[in-house]
């Protein structure tokens, strides 16, 4: 089979006027970035009707095997297009720090791809740029507020605002800047983020038009005063010059599959550090303009999905008519304590030793949020009927349906059996429910994600974690969701536990406000706002030739 990036430059691409045609978007509601890519104007498009269905893809807890939950967004929408739904995709957009480091591209793999794939994961727009230099834009003005008589009375060792940068660079972590002659700044440690994790980012995916964009931004919280008291963007009056720049990157990207059915790709929060879903904007676009938009919460149900519910739904208005599951047999071997060197063999205790982790997903999506839910078997070659017979048996009781997809190689064909199971689910009725109250305290809300979602016995609070929560309770943010970082590998907060472990804590280590963005951040472990590259990066085997052509990109 070739590779996914030959698969992509194989393909004929529709015009971008026929791809937004088919979500009755004209010419003159587009702005094109060429002939296969276009902007579209949110003020000319309805965002509010919300007319259409709205289906979730998550997936089981991650693993080396791979569950490919954007491959199988891609291709059920492609399914649907296949049974006659009018229907279209909106998710994140690719940074280019797991670009070059380890996915080597994001837009789907194998038939099921969206295209110009080069394009999506080579800068695209130029919308994380954008968010890049407003997230730095907000860092020079409060630093030149701080040179120029500091009049927010900011204490330069209590700046808790990062420079951004769209790499992987751990040189770039930690650092002192300021130093040199005292016309160089005032001397202070600082460091980046990748910016998928600024809270610029998270701005952007939940703004629903430029004045919340801006009020948003006004609310970002730099640092604290002398006397404990935070300073905000907008003391330092940096909110519109910030919004300017991120004029054009509110507006959602349109593109397509390899079979022509419209995508939006818009915003790229990470889901162990954010809320992990593309933009508020987009989602609604599609749902005002297609029958069935079809969107995905990073990494497992436990985290992106229960921030899709708990912040995502609650912010916007609008709730999933259905949850997709996805799961690989190879997956659940690995749950089961196989390596990844021994999952071509067919291995049905396994299976069954590795399901608990798929049933509790199950669960969480059924009975803690209260959705309708479809596993997909994203299909491989070296899956036998036994195994896969002995995961149907084991959420049958959960009334639960089961179905194999074969859309990485097949394309939308190989996706029309999920296609139908999800029109389904999308008819029986369904209310949301959430894992806290926001009148919860920020402790009880992380409590019952842990015991509600994670299904673990309680937490434990470093003293530091729980000073800051107390503080910002104190400050008047506890009534904010909470948003929970940590390893997306396990239950736990040890991402050496597979399957679904029980009798376990987990230890919240640190805390801190993402005012604009509207959540409270809870760390667990070690978590990195700016990856490293590893020893043999996936930038080394990406290259272009003298015609233009890139090659490498999985």
């Amino acid at each position: 089979m070739a590779t996914d990036i030959e698969i992509a430059q194989q393909a004929k691409m529709q015009p971008i006027e026929d791809i937004a045609a088919k979500l009755d978007i004209t010419p003159d509601q587009m702005e094109r970035y060429g002939d296969y890519i276009a902007k579209i104007d949110y003020s000319k498009v309805e965002t509010e009707a919300n007319k259409g269905k709205l289906v979730l893809v998550t997936a089981i807890t991650p693993t080396p095997a791979g569950e490919g939950k954007t491959t199988t967004s891609i291709g059920l929408a492609d399914g649907l297009t296949k049974i006659g739904k009018k229907a279209a995709v909106a998710i994140r957009e690719p940074s280019l720090g797991p670009v070059f480091g380890v996915k080597g591209g994001a837009a789907g793999g194998g038939y099921a791809q969206v295209v110009p794939m080069e394009n999506i994961n080579l800068h695209f727009t130029g919308d994380i740029h954008a968010i890049t230099a407003a997230n730095n834009l907000i860092a020079a003005m409060m630093d030149a507020s701080i040179h120029n008589g500091n009049p927010t009375n900011l204490d330069p060792r209590r700046v808790e605002w990062r420079r951004a940068i769209d790499m992987n660079d751990r040189q770039l972590r930690n650092m002192v800047n300021g130093i040199g002659n005292r016309a160089d700044g005032v001397p202070r440690e600082d460091g980046f983020d990748i910016t998928a994790a600024s809270e610029v980012m998270a701005v952007l995916c939940l703004a629903e038009g430029v004045d919340d964009l801006k009020e948003r931004i006004g609310r970002i919280i730099l640092g604290y005063t002398y006397e404990n008291e935070p300073v905000t963007v907008s003391e330092i009056k940096a909110e519109g010059a910030v919004a300017s720049l991120l004029r054009d990157a509110l507006k959602p990207n349109l593109v397509q599959t390899l079979e022509g059915t419209p995508v939006f790709v818009h915003g790229g929060p990470f889901a162990n550090i954010a809320h992990g879903t593309n933009t508020t904007i987009a989602t609604k676009m599609s749902m005002s303009n297609a029958d069935y938009t079809i969107t995905e919460a990073g990494f497992g149900a436990d985290l992106g999905a229960e921030k899709y519910m708990d912040i995502v739904s609650r912010f916007a208005d609008f709730e999933p008519d259905a949850v997709v599951v996805v799961a690989t047999i190879r997956a659940l071997k690995m749950h089961g304590g196989k390596e990844l060197d021994e999952l071509k063999d067919e291995d049905v205790d396994a299976v069954r030793a590795g399901l608990p982790n798929l049933v509790r997903h199950i669960e969480n999506m059924q009975d803690t949020f209260g959705m309708n839910v479809v596993v997909a078997i994203n299909t491989f070659p070296t899956d036998t009927e036994a195994e896969v017979e002995a995961l149907r048996e084991e959420v049958a009781d959960r009334g639960v349906n089961v179905v194999q997809a074969t859309h990485f190689s097949d394309g939308g064909a190989g996706a029309t059996d999920l296609a139908e199971e999800v029109v389904r689910l999308c008819d029986e009725p369904s209310t949301i429910k959430y894992a806290y109250d926001l009148e919860d305290s920020l402790f009880d809300k992380v409590e019952k994600i842990v015991k509600n979602v994670y299904r673990g016995d309680g937490v434990e609070f470093s003293t530091k974690a729980r000073r800051k929560l107390q503080q910002y309770e104190d400050l008047g943010y506890g009534n904010m969701p909470v948003c929970v970082a940590k390893t997306q590998m396990s239950f736990t907060d040890d991402a050496k536990r597979k399957g679904a472990p029980e009798g376990f804590e987990i230890a919240i280590d640190d805390a801190s406000i993402s005012a604009g963005a509207g959540f409270i951040v809870v760390q667990s472990g070690s978590i990195m706002k700016m990856p490293g590259l590893g020893k043999t990066p996936a930038a080394t085997k990406i290259d272009v030739a003298n015609d233009g052509t890139i090659s490498g990109l999985f």
